[in-house]
């Protein structure tokens, strides 16, 4: 079997109305699947913010939401 292009697996739950508007989305804007869609829209939130890419190296503790100076703010 060749190997996959996008070997990394993705599991979400959804809503129905969740669903219903991922699909609506999907086939207003023509997209090929539902992955496509939600790879998509993924990659326009994250561009959104600022965060299309994250540098390599970067450790999931990095994005902390407390101070690891140890002080209060």
């Amino acid at each position: 079997m060749a190997e996959l292009e996008r070997p990394e697996r993705l599991q979400i739950m959804l809503t129905s109305d969740e669903l219903a508007a991922l699909e609506n989305w999907r086939y207003d804007k023509r997209m090929p699947s539902r992955s496509a869609a939600v790879r998509e829209l993924l990659r326009r939130g994250l561009a959104s913010d600022g965060f299309l890419t994250a540098e390599q190296g970067i450790k999931s503790q990095d994005y902390g939401i407390l101070p690891t100076d140890g002080g209060t703010e």
